[in-house]
């Protein structure tokens, strides 16, 4: 807990100090630079990557919370394949990462055109992939790699220039004391833990999970806030998410998370402070159960960003790395073609607004950055793009981002009209999806 001296030296310095209240925490502007990213990486990898496997509609990093249902898919498969008297904790030794390269990672996640990537240092099943002292023989260097996972890539993604958080689960399924005494769990284990974590990698962004069983102030989170805004060595504009406690999601933190698109309503979510989490597949971690057509193509994911940043959120990515520590070839892919429409069309998705007079139209969404407002069109439009004059613009420039020339536009009371050119196939500026610049 901070000290007053501490507390007063704060001030001195000119900085807010923050209360252990969430009248005090919410009181905390959302990062500029978590406002402007629109776009980040999130990865899921843990011991549960060496069965790697689940129901095609199930997440694969629940494998040892699924593997209690005798009657379920996920230990019939167990018991098929390792046999019954194979327990989860057997897995360990064999998540070994030997081809785990963190530089080409974030080469992957630069090239992308993600501006911060989201680690689980540690999910539901209790592995922590740093050299956690909380957490002996049940980390990434006393087993398994011999190796902080976490902190290579740190090193890696900040070398790139990309921001570096962690997801973090505030529960654990089978921790004796959790299951014991969870108020000692939180005061022993928890708390020290995730201090560690953010003490040794100063992360600028803390994405805790696994929050549903008990309220905030069981698992203490405006203590702990108050202690990483004030007093911790994180960047002074680390970002937050909004699962502090069963009475937080939408509510109360940085920024609302929903996941699959199923969302809670709140202030957060009302005010678009958003973030939406999703795979490419139907699962988080690694599924070797899911086939190319579980995968949403590229042109899926790119709307799905599109979509979501005109309506004000980010989209956080997954990938599920293999034990071994490859990114699955057709997870490369993805990112890597995500990255060359981003190259094209990065400045009507990075740093900018809703905007506030957008129609409502079937095949295009707005994006808005000053006085430029973005036409994102999802489809080819034609040879005219007709849009609704909404804003009352009286004169119009238009061009194509990444087409040199400009076009043609104009405005009446009703409609702003931008002739759109003739560009052969194999000289079309980009795939997927078009955008409009529209100087009104």
């Amino acid at each position: 807990m901070y000290t007053t001296a501490a507390l007063t030296l704060i001030a001195a310095l000119g900085q807010t100090v923050y209360e252990p209240t969430w009248e005090s925490i919410d009181s905390r502007p959302s990062p500029q630079w978590f406002e402007d990213a629109k776009f980040g990486i999130f990865i899921h990898w843990g011991v549960y990557s060496v069965p790697a496997w689940g129901p095609k509609d199930r997440y694969s990093e629940w494998y040892w919370h699924d593997m209690q249902d005798k009657n379920g898919e996920t230990w019939k498969f167990h018991a098929e394949t390792y046999g019954e008297d194979f327990q989860y904790q057997d897995f360990a030794p064999l998540f070994k990462a030997e081809m785990y390269d963190p530089d080409h990672w974030a080469d992957v996640f630069t090239r992308s055109g993600a501006k911060y990537v989201v680690l689980t240092s540690k999910h539901h099943e209790g592995f922590s992939l740093w050299p956690d002292p909380t957490n002996w023989n049940w980390n990434a260097m006393d087993i398994g790699p011999h190796r902080d996972l976490a902190g290579d890539l740190v090193t890696a993604v900040r070398a790139k220039g990309l921001r570096m958080g962690f997801y973090y689960s505030l529960y654990e399924w089978f921790n004796p004391l959790y299951r014991a005494d969870v108020n000692r769990y939180v005061d022993q284990y928890m708390l020290p833990q995730l201090k560690d974590l953010v003490q040794r990698y100063k992360p600028d962004l803390v994405w805790p999970d696994g929050e549903w069983e008990h309220p905030s102030a069981t698992w203490r989170s405006p203590e702990f806030l108050a202690w990483l805004f004030n007093e911790s060595d994180a960047p002074k504009d680390v970002a937050i998410n909004d699962r502090w406690g069963k009475d937080c999601r939408s509510i109360h933190g940085g920024f609302a998370t929903p996941e699959y698109q199923h969302r809670q309503e709140g202030p957060l979510m009302n005010a678009g402070r958003f973030e939406e989490c999703q795979g490419m597949g139907k699962s988080f971690g690694y599924n070797r159960n899911e086939t190319a057509e579980n995968y949403r193509s590229t042109t899926e994911l790119l709307r799905l960003l599109i979509d979501t940043v005109s309506r004000g959120g980010n989209v956080l990515l997954d990938i599920g790395p293999t034990a071994d520590g490859r990114i699955p070839a057709i997870m490369e892919q993805r990112l890597l073609e995500m990255g060359e429409w981003l190259a094209v069309n990065g400045e009507a998705i990075y740093g900018t607004i809703p905007w506030d007079k957008a129609p409502e139209m079937e095949d295009v969404r707005f994006t808005r950055k000053d006085s430029v407002v973005y036409a994102i069109c999802l489809k080819w439009p034609g040879s005219e793009l007709l849009i609704p004059n909404t804003a009352g613009a009286k004169t119009i420039k238009a061009s194509l981002l990444g087409y040199g020339q400009p076009l043609t536009a104009s405005a009446d009371v009703d409609t702003v009209r931008v002739q759109v050119p003739c560009i052969p196939a194999d000289q079309m500026p980009c795939r997927h999806a078009y955008v409009f610049k529209l100087e009104m």
